[in-house]
């Protein structure tokens, strides 16, 4: 439910943002309120107190946010409490954000390794991502997991590339267990 949530109010903020030509400003908007709430959790906090009244939440969040951001993210902001989803705000924020990556064609890469990658093996990889995707640009984090054992894995979004030597024995342990079990079954019914 809260991925819908994040999706249906990230996607009108998005199409409003294109429509008034706006990706950029709207992203960094995006950016500063986010800021404010993570310098000022008890703003949070009384947002999400269900003890509080829409109203007063509503005349809170005009108060600090009108002159500080267009008066399209105040409007959003006030829907989003209105209709009682600040709970899901960070969710819809982030959505927003990753369709706006989307939008200007740059990617989000996680790679994890067994060791830290030097500079030059880093280079390499974010080259071969380019050259291999529809991105322009990337975005890349490096994670080191010492139980790969060897290889690499990629995701960049819902999508995994996971070449790492840990997979690979997965796999075949998995196949020889399938292969194993198969046996057993044929003895048994012969």
């Amino acid at each position: 439910m809260a991925k819908l949530v994040s999706k249906t109010y990230g996607d009108a903020l998005f199409d409003l943002a294109v429509e008034e030509n706006s990706v950029d400003a709207m992203l960094e908007e995006v950016l500063a309120v986010r800021q404010v709430f993570s310098d000022h959790p008890e703003l949070t906090q009384l947002l999400r107190n269900p003890d509080v009244g829409v109203s007063e939440k509503l005349e809170l969040t005009e108060k600090i946010f009108k002159g500080r951001v267009s008066d399209h993210m105040v409007g959003f902001l006030r829907i989003v409490v209105d209709k009682r989803r600040f709970q899901e705000l960070d969710a819809i924020l982030d959505y927003f954000a990753a369709r706006v990556k989307e939008y200007k064609k740059i990617g989000i890469a996680i790679v994890t390794s067994p060791g830290e990658l030097n500079d030059a093996w880093k280079k390499r990889i974010e080259e071969k991502l380019l050259a291999t995707t529809r991105y322009e640009k990337m975005e890349m984090s490096f994670q080191v997991d010492p139980k790969l054992i060897g290889g690499l894995v990629i995701r960049i979004g819902d999508t995994v590339v996971d070449s790492s030597i840990l997979n690979k024995l997965t796999d075949i342990r998995r196949r020889l267990m399938s292969t194993s079990l198969e046996q057993e079954e044929r003895m048994q019914t012969s």
